[in-house]
């Protein structure tokens, strides 16, 4: 390769790798949704933040909000009875935040009236709160209460418009009843 080539070649192939890194980093929504999963742990272990490190979770040294938030990771992962085992380690189990994940991840479990149950509570909490009424219409969507999923899509609408992952997410699900 002759120096002129290799002078703008090299400058080139590095701005394509560090285009295509930023391109592929996934891009978040608003919401819970937005913050980074913590890593992956084995089980009975949950992420610290301030360690960053897996520790036990009978551990006193992790925060409920470090519980919390691996909990929900434990749940998108499929690990739903993690979730929820973890989640009765939290000193305050009763924020809206925590009876969203237990929600979720009870739905998953296919206990569907018992996260229902869940989602309700912490919408009494925080009835601002967007993901936990996603959460709570796609519940409807599997009850086939099209009607209260509906009302929940509305009120997404209303905190935060058509265009947030939560309003989009469970107008999928209404629109696609089959795969919720």
């Amino acid at each position: 390769m002759s120096l002129y080539k290799a002078t703008f070649a090299v400058p080139f192939l590095i701005a394509s790798c560090l285009a295509g890194a930023l391109l592929s980093t996934p891009a978040f929504a608003s919401g819970e949704k937005a913050e980074s999963m913590p890593p992956s742990c084995p089980k009975g272990q949950v992420w610290n933040k301030a360690k960053k490190a897996c520790i036990p979770y009978t551990s006193s040294l992790t925060p409920d909000e470090d519980r919390t938030d691996y909990a929900y990771r434990l749940a998108k992962d499929g690990r739903y009875q993690e979730a929820l085992d973890l989640l009765d380690t939290l000193k305050q189990p009763h924020t809206a935040k925590a009876l969203n994940y237990r929600g979720y991840a009870t739905r998953k479990l296919g206990r569907t009236d018992e996260g229902i149950g869940y989602y309700l509570q912490a919408v009494e909490l925080d009835p601002n709160y967007a993901q936990v009424r996603e959460y709570l219409g796609e519940a409807y969507v599997i009850k086939g209460r099209m009607d209260l999923a509906q009302v929940q899509l509305q009120t997404i609408k209303s905190l935060c418009g058509t265009g947030c992952e939560e309003y989009e997410d469970l107008a999928d699900a209404i629109a696609h009843p089959t795969q919720s």
